[in-house]
């Protein structure tokens, strides 16, 4: 394994290094938090790619496909399917606002009331997918070192903190590129080609496994439809992945270079599902279907390549992790604190925006770790943020941007009973049950229509500021620190 570790070694340093770099390059708030929106389709296409295919995407794709065959690729498509949608229909109009989080799209579009109890949901959303990153590690270093638990959680997401503390965007930007490369190598060139051969093709597969492994629909409809519900829907709303549509450059970059990572994607499903076939047909005995990635790499690949390919496992779970983490830190610091700054501290009091936010990145990073070695069911910690972001936000943030009739207090509304329906609900039915999101999205829905068609529509002034932002025509702040709820008097 000497080999092995080598090529993760120089991995790991390599990632550190690149986070040295970037904090050269991140000299203002818009460097650090969203790489001065300067991305081109290529850089752009790589880190979004990136950051949407994690440890679950990975490790749990595979496992799907050990345990259902080819539907088992459902799970990962229809993240693909999210990513598309969002770079078709709403990237463009995203990137054009010119803000920094979700919360601060809605205080833009319902007039600066929206966004604190929206900021909440986000950070708790952002804060349990970097946890649920943060996690895998302890697998992943397990089969490389026979690590602990506790100390692969701690190397492995210090190694994160240390990287995104230091650069910023710029820095998980850099990473994210080198971790798509390594991905792309290591899954898609080398372990599915592999994992094939090794199972004895495409006929002896068929020819060892049930028909229903074969199925495309065999993982059942309902799992198929929660799943569009849950990650589809999920993809359109998250501060992690709408931070990255900030990134870039241009409207053209975000709808053609999102689209070319949506498509990727979808090829990063399907080979999943076929490698994690292939397991099944190789080791059809494992005690957990999460155990398929790491056994086909340990026992049938050659050294040297299997370093490789745990270092495609390893960038899959940093790129999440970086990502959500760093969406963490800028929800707590803009949408959170920053408020809470702005009644305390006094007006006009200058502070370094790089080093506020650098500080809540190591802050929400050792929060994360410590979670992290706290917590031991992924599966429930994921479902629950992902329950809490669809049920609780899908409905305003979708509403302003379809609908001009939404209002301020139909977007609180809807926030406050599609988040504590789910929460009820999840209570009754169990954490993992389907109902939660199903009903706490259509109270959610119910709860913005009535609200909003029974109070004052929203002020034309905000909708003409919105209208002039969506247009492309308002300019970013010149100030870091001001915020959007703090522009829409002036545009009144």
């Amino acid at each position: 394994m000497a080999v092995d570790y080598l090529v993760i070694v120089v991995y790991l340093a390599g990632m550190l290094a690149m986070g040295w770099w970037g904090m050269r390059r991140a000299k203002s708030k818009s460097e650090f938090l969203v790489a001065g929106r300067r991305l081109g389709p290529a850089m752009y296409s790589g880190t979004m790619a990136a950051i949407v295919l994690g440890g679950a995407s990975t490790i749990g794709g595979v496992g799907l496909g050990y345990q259902y065959g080819l539907s088992g690729a459902w799970m990962v498509f229809t993240i693909g399917l999210g990513l598309l949608a969002l770079s078709v229909f709403f990237s463009a109009r995203i990137a054009r606002l010119k803000v920094y989080t979700v919360s601060e799209m809605l205080d833009l579009r319902y007039g600066g009331r929206a966004g604190v109890i929206s900021g909440l949901v986000m950070w708790a959303y952002t804060l349990m997918l970097a946890v649920t990153s943060t996690i895998a590690y302890a697998t992943i270093f397990d089969v490389l070192f026979d690590m602990n638990r506790t100390l692969a959680i701690v190397l492995g997401g210090s190694i994160v903190v240390a990287y995104s503390t230091l650069g910023g965007m710029w820095s998980i930007t850099l990473t994210d590129m080198v971790q798509f490369v390594v991905k792309t190598i290591g899954v898609l060139l080398l372990l599915l080609p592999i994992a094939v051969v090794k199972a004895g093709g495409f006929a002896e597969m068929k020819a060892q496994l049930p028909t229903e492994y074969f199925d495309p629909l065999g993982i059942g409809g309902e799992t198929i439809f929660t799943y569009v519900l849950i990650y589809t829907f999920g993809m359109l709303i998250g501060q992690d992945i709408w931070q990255r549509v900030f990134t870039a450059r241009s409207d053209r970059t975000a709808r053609w270079g999102g689209t070319v990572a949506g498509t990727y994607c979808l090829a990063y499903a399907v080979a999943g599902a076929v490698i994690g076939t292939a397991a099944k047909v190789l080791y059809p005995n494992l005690a957990s279907a999460d155990d398929a990635f790491a056994t086909i790499v340990k026992d049938e690949l050659p050294m040297g390549v299997r370093g490789l390919v745990l270092a495609a496992a390893l960038a899959a779970v940093m790129s999440t992790s970086s990502g959500a983490l760093i969406a963490c830190a800028t929800v707590a610091n803009n949408d959170i604190w920053s408020r809470l700054r702005g009644i305390v501290r006094p007006e006009g009091e200058q502070h370094d925006e790089v080093k506020g936010n650098r500080a809540f990145i190591l802050l929400m990073g050792l929060a994360v770790i410590a979670t992290a070695i706290a917590l031991n069911d992924v599966v429930q910690a994921l479902t629950v943020a992902y329950n809490l972001l669809v049920g609780g936000l899908l409905v305003p943030i979708l509403g302003g941007l379809l609908w001009k009739r939404g209002t301020a207090q139909g977007a609180l509304a809807s926030v406050a009973v599609g988040g504590l329906a789910v929460i009820g609900l999840m209570a009754t039915y169990g954490i993992l049950a389907n109902e939660p999101v199903y009903y706490g999205l259509l109270a959610s829905l119910a709860a913005y229509v009535v609200v909003s068609l029974a109070t004052r529509p929203t002020d034309a002034a905000v909708l003409a500021a919105w209208r002039e932002r969506l247009a492309g025509r308002g300019a970013e702040p010149e100030n870091a620190s001001e915020t959007v709820s703090e522009q829409v008097p002036a545009a009144q």
